[in-house]
């Protein structure tokens, strides 16, 4: 199934909803305390990004100031993610697939194939934790990993598109770059909260599949996240029925937010 993952969530209004009054917009209550700091830009039905024929509903927000890192813990632990300088939420109208996803650092455990990827890696890889930034070559592994994926349905996107979508925004930020040989091949951008860390975008050289840049980029996460003494990793949103998320499951033990509540998920 292919995913029509946009650099940003849409503003197109294919369907605008009748009733945006706070009590019927589906604001997570858990973050009601932070909703004043959080300027409503968009709220309505599009297609959905992860589910080919389904309707989607992602509140899209601005946060304005003060903005500290309780706050992003907060908005992470009431399903938020942040996409730019915004933040959103999944609302839809008759769906619920879309999962956030976390677990706890110090209870994640090692399998067999996830310590196979840290050694290949250990032995051919390099990788650095540094400030976010754009170049030609984060464009070019950017457009690459999208086209061979089926997922550029807008075609290529330019550096200015790039530095919209994971250089700007609202929460400190942190970009993991991985190279083999002295040559870019993945870049993973994870947000930090003072409790939590998030993980945003992961893209990577397609002809370097064979070291599982996207597995190995999450279990980078979760090590820096061990050693900075953050409790919780976010994963962002799974979804059974799609290939690009579903892959989420390996990191256990986690929890899914389902209901307004976080429960643990052993697969």
């Amino acid at each position: 199934m292919a995913t029509k993952q946009r650099p940003y969530p849409s503003t197109k209004q294919s369907d605008t909803l009748d009733d945006m009054s706070p009590a019927n917009d589906g604001f997570p209550e858990s973050a009601a305390s932070l909703r004043h700091q959080l300027m409503l830009v968009q709220d309505a039905v599009s297609d959905c990004p992860y589910i080919d024929g389904e309707p989607a509903r992602m509140p899209l927000y601005y946060p304005t100031p003060p903005r500290r890192s309780e706050d992003t813990d907060t908005l992470l632990a009431a399903g938020f993610r942040r996409s730019s300088q915004f933040v959103y939420h999944t609302n839809c109208p008759q769906c619920s697939a879309c999962q956030p996803t976390r677990l706890r650092a110090a209870d994640f455990t090692l399998t067999k194939s996830l310590r196979r990827v840290l050694k290949k890696a250990e032995r051919e890889l390099t990788w650095r934790w540094q400030t976010p930034r754009v170049d030609a070559d984060r464009v070019r592994l950017y457009n690459d990993h999208r086209n061979v994926r089926g997922l550029a349905h807008d075609g290529d996107i330019s550096a200015s598109d790039y530095e919209t979508f994971l250089i700007a925004t609202c929460w400190p930020t942190l970009e993991l770059e991985i190279r083999h040989q002295d040559h870019l091949v993945g870049v993973s951008i994870m947000d930090i909260g003072r409790e939590s860390i998030s993980a945003v975008y992961t893209h990577f050289d397609p002809i370097a599949s064979k070291f599982s840049l996207g597995t190995f980029a999450v279990l980078q996460q979760i090590q820096w996240a061990k050693d900075n003494g953050r409790t919780w990793v976010y994963l962002g949103l799974y979804v059974a029925a799609n290939p690009h998320l579903n892959y989420k499951s390996r990191f256990v033990p986690q929890e899914r937010l389902i209901d307004g509540q976080w429960r643990a998920c052993l697969e």
